[in-house]
């Protein structure tokens, strides 16, 4: 079961000045990205910053935000947790609010063993959703090893892994694993994008999609046509914008990066800051370099 081929955007969650979430800037900006070109999107990951978020908040926005969406693109929900039974009521939540499937990351901090991985989504998965995991070692201090994917792929309900190791050979096993055993892969590296598809990748979980939506989709399509040598040109434009957008940790620059294209989400929440000044002038740069911003 493919919930989708394309860009997905880990989307951003807007807060106003009370300190709340926006409710008429969310509606604004889920208009923004898919009339984009958006394949799918994804509250409430990392970029959501869903440490933050209180249950009832995480609740509400997900009803609005699937309302909003009304079926014109998969929702799929960040339901990750280093307790595995909160993981399973967030996805149980996810999947009475309607959502297609839920992204779940690996346990953080607890570092469990490849074991413990396999346990971790086979109860998850219980809920009755579809699950795509999430490796990202670099914020969990857990990998999923290559040998552990082909063990993922045959847990009932598990389609998909969003890969984001940052290490090039890890990647290519993991996509070939899939391959072999029909799992489907999304790049959680932007500047992967290119070669990710062409490694048999359904797509991206992108952050450089909220402020360049059309871009990123467009990426994909140029991929999926099978017209490298304008996708690997493309790719090479939206570096800039793409390293800009990881210069401060995840989703500083990409809030700061909406603020910019007049998209009031706000400031991220403690312990995260705001963009400093001179990250924010690189990120304003290429944001004009891609005409994005004037």
């Amino acid at each position: 079961m493919t919930l989708f081929k394309g860009v997905g955007v880990a989307m951003v969650t807007p807060f106003g000045n009370d300190g709340g979430i926006d409710y008429g800037v969310l509606k604004e900006y889920v208009e923004h990205l898919i009339s984009g070109g958006a394949s799918a999107l994804i509250p409430f990951g990392t970029t959501g910053e869903p440490a933050t978020v209180t249950a009832a908040e995480y609740e509400k926005a997900t009803a609005f935000i699937i309302k909003q969406v009304n079926k014109r693109v998969p929702v799929i929900v960040g339901a990750g947790s280093n307790n595995t039974a909160l993981a399973y009521d967030h996805a149980l939540t996810a999947k009475r609010l309607g959502a297609d499937g839920v992204l779940v990351v690996t346990p953080y901090y607890n570092k469990c063993t490849q074991n413990g991985i396999i346990e971790h989504y086979k109860a998850v998965a219980k809920a009755g959703i579809p699950v795509i995991a999430y490796n990202v070692p670099s914020r969990t201090g857990v990998n999923i090893a290559p040998a552990t994917v082909r063990r993922l792929a045959e847990i009932n309900g598990v389609v998909g892994i969003k890969e984001a190791n940052g290490n090039m050979d890890h990647f290519m096993q993991v996509a070939k694993i899939c391959g072999e055993v029909g799992l489907d892969m999304y790049s959680g590296e932007d500047g992967l994008t290119a070669v990710a598809i062409m490694l048999g990748c359904k797509g991206v979980i992108s952050v450089a999609a909220n402020p360049a939506p059309k871009q990123m989709a467009e990426l994909c399509n140029l991929c999926f046509n099978g017209d490298y040598q304008k996708a690997v040109q493309l790719q090479f434009k939206l570096q800039e914008l793409i390293d800009s957008l990881f210069c401060e940790v995840n989703p500083i620059p990409a809030k700061k990066a909406m603020q910019l294209l007049g998209f009031e989400v706000g400031t991220p929440r403690l312990p995260l800051t705001e963009m400093e000044k001179d990250h924010t002038e690189r990120l304003k740069a290429a944001m004009c370099e891609l005409g994005l911003i004037a």
